[in-house]
């Protein structure tokens, strides 16, 4: 029994999730699938990418708890046939709409999009999360993971079967283009302005290597006044820039000598697949179990520890050296990533169904012998 309508929903069309769900949609629809996204506030860099046959509901809310709250009647109201919460920092409002709806409540398939053990926690703070993905198992029908290593964490910490399954590939540029690098060196970041990418971090590593290497960093976020005030109080307002967010940073890529990340934690960060896949080298903090599953040969480039400045900067410093060999393009995978998510889909709702149907059975065959039997018990003794 085919999943016919797919439900899914984010704050905003903004961030690695969403662009990764905006590249689902295309496939699930040529598949004949009716697919509503739910938006707290229609903006965002990814918000031209959503497909003109995607039911676009905005709901006017910009704050996590206002969308969280309003979820449950938009999908009690369309009752779809599947839930598709695109990140596991969205499973709260998958929780709050199961516990709203109960019964009514259509199956819930959730994507680990992050780690299961930040590097920004407190002892503390990091029992109280493992403790929160313990309990997912009580309102998740399925729990999805890009690589074998994040699956393995992830059905740890929830108890869940977690199925692998990538995330579709961007768009890249053409690389039969012979497309000219911006004359010296420098350093390419792609990411959000915000604590988690730990850009600082990065920052302060120019103040280690020669003057003639710069930094570029692509994105946009609350942490951009932060990052500018540090950019100027290390003397490095001409060598690091903030141009924000590109329309192409994948052609950005591929001109660049290294692409870096210097992140607290991570998913499965997909700049690192987009970088290796127009064949530049990265330089990554060991942020995510997935990041040696991608960087999985030191030809294509070097993964670091967190707090270990001083081998990010000999790291960057080995593949800015202009004799350091670029490595060859690595495909990335997830080109039948829609068509597997919905062979999940489809077995979920069919596994209901033959449930639902069986209950039902049972209820009639009960009544039925009730009603047998009462006439049994009337029936006149001989």
């Amino acid at each position: 029994m085919p999943a016919d309508h797919i439900l899914t929903y984010a704050l905003a069309m903004r961030g690695g999730v969403e662009a990764a769900l905006g590249r689902m949609f295309q496939g699930w629809l040529d598949r004949g699938r009716r697919v509503t996204l739910v938006l707290g506030e229609e903006s965002g860099q990814f918000q031209a990418g959503v497909p003109m046959g995607v039911e676009t509901v905005t709901l006017g809310h910009q704050s996590y708890a206002g969308l969280c709250t309003t979820l449950p009647a938009m999908i009690g109201r369309m009752r779809p046939d599947i839930i598709f919460c695109p990140g596991n920092h969205y499973t709260s409002m998958a929780a709050w709409s199961r516990l709203r709806l109960a019964g009514a409540c259509p199956p819930i398939v959730a994507k680990m999009s992050n780690a299961v053990d930040r590097g920004d926690h407190h002892p503390v703070l990091a029992w109280g999360q493992r403790q929160w993905l313990a309990r997912h198992r009580l309102f998740l029908d399925a729990l999805v993971a890009m690589t074998p290593a994040t699956a393995r964490a992830a059905q740890d910490a929830t108890g869940l079967s977690v199925a692998v399954i990538p995330n579709p590939p961007a768009a890249l540029p053409d690389l039969a283009l012979d497309r000219p690098r911006p004359p010296g060196r420098r350093i390419l970041g792609v990411g959000r302005l915000e604590p988690q990418k730990r850009w600082d971090r990065l920052i302060t590593a120019m103040t280690h290597l020669p003057p003639d290497i710069g930094l570029t960093i692509l994105g946009e976020g609350s942490l951009r006044p932060a990052l500018t005030a540090q950019i100027a109080a290390l003397g490095l307002t001409g060598r690091v820039t903030l141009p924000g967010h590109s329309a192409d940073a994948p052609a950005a890529m591929a001109a660049a000598q290294v692409v870096a990340l210097a992140s607290d934690y991570e998913g499965v960060p997909g700049v690192l697949r987009e970088a290796l896949a127009v064949g530049t080298p990265v330089v990554a903090t060991d942020s995510s179990p997935a990041v040696r599953e991608i960087v999985r040969d030191p030809a294509l480039g070097t993964v670091v520890a967190r707090e270990d400045l001083a081998g990010l900067v000999a790291a960057l410093r080995h593949w800015l050296d202009p004799v350091a060999p670029r490595p060859d393009p690595v495909p990335q995978p997830g080109q039948d990533s829609p068509d597997r998510y919905l062979a999940l889909f489809d077995s979920i709702v069919t596994a209901r169904h033959n449930r639902q149907a069986l209950a039902s059975g049972n209820v009639r065959f009960g009544a039925r012998a009730v009603a047998v039997a009462r006439r049994l018990a009337l029936r006149p003794a001989l």
